[in-house]
């Protein structure tokens, strides 16, 4: 406890904390400014969050008294985040996600792989023009794969990227090690758009296309409307609110997501892929909203308690991302590097909404939530439920996310291989 005291002070802590709160503030009011109708809603805490780590982060590390400490509390904020909205969003589509799956299965499957395959092909064009600028190819090669993860805002992609340059570059540990600095710098270039980006996208086009917002959640209504269920009995709840059932949902579904499977000779020392946190936690949680009970004991919390968990989830995440982002962002900042990323997050974005209302005729909030998914796009689901007024939205995205996730983990880990 001594050692604790020595390393983070109370008033360390105390600080982080008050900081949280001035974004969560400032984030709110600046998500509530409307411009013909498009507003940043909940993503406008991201933005208080990047420009906090990019003005007051040596501050956050000062009265924390060590930056170690500082990065990992705002990982902690950031996974705690990711936990509460992922499991949230699978209890609310786990009543329909399955009857959805059923109707839209190759739907999902193809877009989920198309939108990814967009962006690995954008990221590789992008890496073929700027190569001959760029002194050292290699470091250039880790830093678009960097924007690749950081435009599709996936932490899979970008944890595999970063483990395939240190295996790749293992005989020489000092390139390895500027390499991986190359990833998350290239990470933290592109999140920013690739957070705002999908989520103006989600509101601009409905109004593109004039679009009934009444006709179209009718129209998602009818393509997800799962089977009732008919329950005899009383059910036991393990609490009034279903926090019980949450954590439990939780809590197997980050055991679940840290199971490793091994893609190279190396086994579980080299290369592997796993659901994550985020995977696990869906997953367990779209099962737990399917069934809703287990005998006779109830495991589907209370809506208002899901939707709140939702709200905090999405808020402390883009908290949590958006500080340690911002710290890189401004320090290694190059506009050329910025608009690769926003490519990255443009082409397959536009090539996954082509597909999915042109070629596989699905409805506009269908498109739009599977696109959320295929993107790997957190923030963007929340601000679509808002702008649908329905959470059915949720199963179109819960449905592509697996497949996008496969599909970002291992196109990471190729653009190394093939072009290192």
């Amino acid at each position: 406890m001594h050692l604790f005291n020595e390393v983070i002070s109370i008033s360390g802590v105390s600080y982080l904390i008050f900081s949280i709160m001035t974004i969560v503030a400032l984030g709110y009011l600046l998500g509530r400014i409307t411009v013909k109708g498009v507003s940043l809603g909940t993503a406008g805490v991201f933005v208080v969050s990047l420009l906090y780590g990019a003005f007051f982060y040596n501050n956050l590390t000062d009265a924390m008294k060590n930056a170690e400490i500082a990065q990992h509390g705002l990982k902690i904020v950031e996974n705690l985040g990711l936990v509460f909205f992922v499991t949230s969003v699978g209890f609310i589509a786990g009543p329909k996600f399955f009857k959805n799956l059923k109707n839209n299965f190759k739907s999902y499957i193809l877009l989920g792989f198309v939108i990814i395959l967009a962006g690995g092909l954008t990221c590789v064009a992008c890496y073929l023009i700027g190569r001959p600028f760029e002194a050292d190819s290699n470091r250039f090669l880790a830093m678009i794969d960097g924007l690749l993860s950081g435009s599709l805002t996936t932490t899979p992609g970008f944890s595999a990227a970063k483990e395939t340059v240190k295996n790749f570059y293992a005989a020489t540990p000092e390139l390895a090690s500027e390499y991986e600095d190359a990833v998350t710098v290239g990470h933290g270039i592109a999140y920013l758009f690739g957070v705002i980006g999908v989520v103006l996208f989600v509101q601009i086009m409905p109004k593109i296309v004039h679009a009934d917002m009444d006709e179209e959640r009718r129209k998602l209504a009818s393509v997800d409307t799962g089977t009732a269920r008919v329950i005899t009995g009383k059910l036991i709840n393990i609490d009034d609110m279903g926090l019980g059932a949450f954590g439990l949902a939780a809590l197997i579904g980050i055991l679940i997501g840290n199971i490793k499977i091994p893609l190279t000779a190396q086994g579980l020392s080299g290369t592997c892929f796993s659901l994550t946190t985020t995977g696990g936690a869906l997953i367990t949680s779209l099962l737990f909203g399917h069934f809703s009970h287990i005998g006779r004991v109830n495991i589907m919390p209370e809506k208002k308690t899901l939707e709140v968990l939702r709200e905090l989830g999405l808020m402390i995440f883009l908290i949590g991302a958006g500080v340690a982002g911002g710290a890189s962002f401004v320090k290694y900042f190059r506009p050329i590097y910025f608009l690769y990323g926003a490519l990255m997050t443009l082409v397959p974005m536009l090539v996954g909404y082509i597909i999915a209302t042109k070629v596989l005729k699905l409805s506009l909030l269908n498109s739009l939530g599977s696109i959320t998914g295929g993107m790997t796009s957190t923030p963007a689901l929340g601000t679509l439920i808002h702008v649908a007024k329905t959470e059915d939205v949720a199963a179109a995205y819960a449905a592509t996310y697996p497949i996008a996730l496969l599909a970002v983990v291992l196109v990471s880990q190729f653009l190394i291989v093939i072009f290192g």
